[in-house]
């Protein structure tokens, strides 16, 4: 199976094109803006790259949040796009499953994204499988979650959030990843697929002026 998994959702615009369990090409770019104008061509290169056609594709993967509304929004109107353009099936991933795995190992890990005003996005996981659901929290909330689940205190904290969780320094594993591995979101296409609904757990900042 032909997967091509897109991700726009956090700090980065990446993309992956996987055949069975071989990544064939993938590609990952550092940005805050500029998703919608950088993920077309990526995705053409890394299937030239792949040696690809695109209907060769047999699923298209996206993530779903949470994160940026608008690169939500960019990631999934492109994927959804060109599912109806080559009438191919396509999947949601959550982000922070996404980054669960993208650092996969055995025990407790939790998945930890910036979500402003002093909160996070979190959500725990055992071996791969989410224990608890995904959550917005403030820092000291999300502590004591990290710190208080079944089964013992996380000790390993994946994703950009994970310098801002309090902790004694040396008692938790960080991994500082921007962005989950497209290649993750691939996999979990096929083996954990999600509805196409943006998942946001916050209200957008902007505000309709009133009258």
């Amino acid at each position: 199976m032909i997967v091509l998994a897109l991700d726009t959702c956090l700090a980065a615009c990446s993309a992956a094109v996987l055949g069975g369990d071989e990544t064939l090409a993938a590609s990952s770019l550092p940005m805050v803006k500029g998703h919608q104008e950088h993920l077309g061509p990526m995705i053409g290169s890394l299937m030239a790259k792949a040696g690809l056609d695109f209907a060769a594709v047999d699923l298209i993967a996206v993530t779903i949040g949470p994160g940026s509304f608008t690169g939500l929004r960019v990631g999934l109107a492109f994927a959804k796009g060109l599912a109806f353009a080559l009438g191919r099936p396509c999947a949601g991933v959550g982000v922070l499953p996404a980054l669960a795995a993208s650092a996969a190992e055995p025990g407790l890990c939790a998945a930890v994204v910036g979500a402003g005003r002093e909160r996070v996005y979190v959500q725990v996981f055992d071996g791969g499988r989410a224990i608890t659901a995904p959550d917005i929290l403030s820092i000291g909330e999300a502590s004591a979650l990290i710190g208080g689940v079944d089964g013992g205190p996380c000790r390993r904290l994946v994703g950009p959030g994970v310098r801002l969780i309090d902790a004694p320094e040396g008692a938790l594993r960080l991994t500082d990843l921007p962005a989950p591995d497209p290649a993750a979101i691939a996999r979990l296409a096929v083996s954990e697929p999600l509805p196409l609904t943006p998942l946001y757990l916050r209200a957008p900042d902007a505000r309709p002026k009133e009258r």
